[in-house]
């Protein structure tokens, strides 16, 4: 197992937020608006730069595990929450579960879901495939749960959100695409130099949401026992999402071992590059917004820590039957 430097930049990145979070209130957020919007759609770009064509093309055939996959990133992790908001007794309570359903809309991972079925021996060209898909389904169907339930005042506002995805993350891809005959090449030997650059965006986002509410005091309304309710949350989340998984691919669907593997890691996977960009548009200028990132930080490390032990687990399995 590797060390996930990204997970401790993380928390310091937090920490600066309380210390220092007057940095996002340098001349009226205008400054750190600019410089995360732009990191944003360069990030995309340079999506769209890479995105592979053969292997999706060579993925489409398999259609139901495609659509296993979707079902279980948009449809599976929602419904596993739904039945629980009629039981909200409180605002607390209410910011706890919208901040796991939150967590439940978003997309899968893109590259450590492939990295992941890649050591775990699984279908490595369906798991581009979904994974390269399932941030731009996101695109639609993440803020169209979201607006069940947040209130965006008007429709005019609603529509922002979608032009705020529109103009920061599809345009950008279709741009990279676009020119993937010319720079394709590049990025993919820069892999690793575009890797650190989306990281550091993304600290940025987390850096600006933390830093605005600790200004608003958000932290100092809730308990110690509502962060541990958190994190007691997400490692139960995951585990019922990757059970049931596990029990619709092996038992019910009968996939191969190289699907299941593929279903399960890349179905069960929440991305934090597509959660911050999203919640820094459904979450504009909310001082909640720090609270409602903390599932999917806490998410996205154990889910990391978790199916990197899988994989492993598969890999060694599979390589003794050699």
């Amino acid at each position: 197992m590797k060390f996930d430097g990204f997970i401790v930049a993380l928390l310091i990145s937090i920490a600066i937020a309380y210390f220092f979070p007057q940095g996002v209130e340098y001349r009226d957020g205008q400054w750190m608006a600019l410089l995360t919007g732009v990191g944003v759609s360069l990030i995309f770009f340079f999506y769209g730069l890479k995105l592979s064509f053969s292997a999706i093309k060579s993925g489409l055939r398999n259609w139901k595990l495609h659509l296993v996959v979707q079902s279980a990133t948009f449809v599976l992790f929602p419904l596993i929450l739904l039945p629980f908001r009629p039981f909200l007794a409180n605002v607390e309570q209410e910011h706890y579960w919208l901040s796991f359903f939150f967590l439940a809309a978003l997309p899968s991972t893109v590259s450590s879901s492939v990295v992941m079925v890649s050591i775990a021996r699984g279908n490595v060209p369906a798991a581009i495939f979904n994974a390269s898909i399932s941030g731009l389904i996101g695109v639609v169907v993440t803020p169209l749960w979201m607006g069940l339930f947040l209130d965006f005042h008007t429709d005019h506002v609603f529509a922002d959100v979608y032009w705020g995805l529109i103009r920061e993350i599809i345009l950008p891809v279709i741009l990279g695409l676009w020119l993937q005959r010319y720079f394709g090449m590049w990025a993919n030997r820069h892999s690793k130099s575009l890797s650190l650059f989306d990281k550091t965006v993304i600290l940025l986002i987390v850096y600006s949401s933390f830093a605005e509410s600790f200004t608003s005091g958000v932290f100092e309304e809730v308990s110690r026992v509502y962060l541990v309710w958190v994190l007691v949350g997400v490692v139960v989340f995951f585990a019922v999402v990757y059970v049931l998984l596990w029990m619709l691919v092996k038992y019910v669907f009968r996939f191969t071992l190289a699907d299941q593997i593929t279903a399960i890691f890349c179905g069960s996977k929440k991305s934090l590059t597509h959660g911050s960009v999203f919640g820094k548009f459904l979450f504009v200028n909310n001082p909640l917004a720090g609270l409602y990132f903390l599932p999917i930080m806490l998410f996205h490390a154990f889910q990391i820590f978790v199916v990197t032990i899988i994989a492993q687990y598969y890999h060694t399995k599979e390589g003794l039957k050699e």
